[in-house]
């Protein structure tokens, strides 16, 4: 369950919401001026976001490395002679 806050409201409950995400699960979404700006969510969430984004980092670089094998690489030196420093 999600639940949408504006932050002063929930600056004044902050301790209920904090109970309710730790021990209800659930989702906070917060607002400022009608427009979503932050969440806090339950501690597993939290860690599954994590191992999410380092699978997504670890496949970009798998890429990166697939790409700079295929098309080469240059050293400092030719890298600093392209740009013209």
């Amino acid at each position: 369950m999600t639940t949408t806050i504006s932050t002063v409201d929930a600056a004044e409950t902050f301790s209920d919401l904090i109970n309710r995400v730790a021990h209800n699960k659930e989702r906070i979404l917060l607002t400022r001026r009608g427009k979503e700006i932050a969440a806090i969510v339950p501690l597993d969430d939290f860690h599954l976001l994590q191992e999410l984004q380092n699978k997504r980092d670890l496949q970009e670089a798998i890429e990166a490395l697939k790409e700079a094998r295929h098309a080469g690489t240059l050293s400092l030196e030719q890298l600093k002679e392209e740009v013209g420093s």
